[in-house]
């Protein structure tokens, strides 16, 4: 059930609230409309991060019976940041960080209970992608039982972009994936670090595994072929703490 304090809906209030600077998840618009408010919404839009998708009448009006115009947003529960922003100002800072990336998680329950995970463990960042992913919403909140209120969120246009930065960072980007050919055991994650966890069907992209420093896995012995990737996000995060305070 949604929060009707989540949506916006109208034309105008959708573009009042992009220009008032208002922290937005994400756009529904009614497939096929165009007329000149719609113009100046997409207008609005330019330079801006924030997914917006085309979607028949019949869901926008399950959302809200008032008029919506064909618009609907989503505001969202926290300020999103980007990864360049928070990089140096960890840095500056002193800080040896420790990133968790979610590349394609859709579930928000896993999301929020990995957000409490990462908050328990000193993780400084969460990032994911600005489309095809998993989102702050009142599910997410509760689920991470308050964690993301405090811990940063990035959400990034695109993830291979991002992992090619934080590398250049110095960043050791670690992608957790079944085709790795030793455990995470063996892999170094006391320097800064991004732990990358993709969906549980489809996994990590093939083009952004590529262009990760290193591959673990997790080992299993049951007949189950996979983790839940919070539990999974779990013991790689752990270990990475094991490994910083035993150094």
């Amino acid at each position: 059930m949604i929060d009707k304090n989540e949506l916006i809906f109208g034309t105008r209030a959708v573009i009042e609230a992009i220009e008032a600077g208002k922290d937005i998840d994400k756009i529904l618009i009614k497939r096929g409309l165009q007329n000149e408010l719609s113009r100046e919404l997409f207008e609005a839009l330019k330079g801006q991060l924030i997914p917006v998708q085309r979607v028949p009448i019949e869901k926008l009006n399950r959302l809200t019976t008032k008029n919506h115009q064909g618009v609907i947003a989503f505001t969202s529960a926290v300020t999103y940041q980007r990864v360049e922003d928070l990089v140096p100002m960890l840095y500056e800072e002193g800080k040896n960080p420790l990133f968790v990336m979610l590349d394609g998680v859709t579930d928000v329950r896993n999301f929020g209970a990995i957000a409490r995970t990462c908050e328990c463990a000193g993780v400084d960042a969460i990032i994911i992608p600005t489309h095809d992913s998993v989102s702050v919403n009142a599910d997410a909140m509760k689920t991470s039982a308050g964690a993301l209120h405090t811990l940063p969120v990035c959400r990034e246009p695109n993830i291979g972009n991002a992992i090619k930065y934080l590398k250049n960072c110095g960043f050791r980007v670690v992608a957790a994936t079944e085709k790795a050919k030793y455990t995470y055991t063996k892999a170094n994650l006391t320097d800064p670090t991004c732990i990358v966890m993709g969906a549980e069907d489809k996994g990590i992209p093939a083009e952004h595994l590529a262009l990760c420093d290193e591959w673990i896995s997790i080992p299993q012995f049951g007949h189950i072929q996979s983790l839940n990737v919070s539990v999974a996000a779990g013991v790689l995060i752990y270990e990475a703490v094991r490994q910083r305070t035993e150094e």
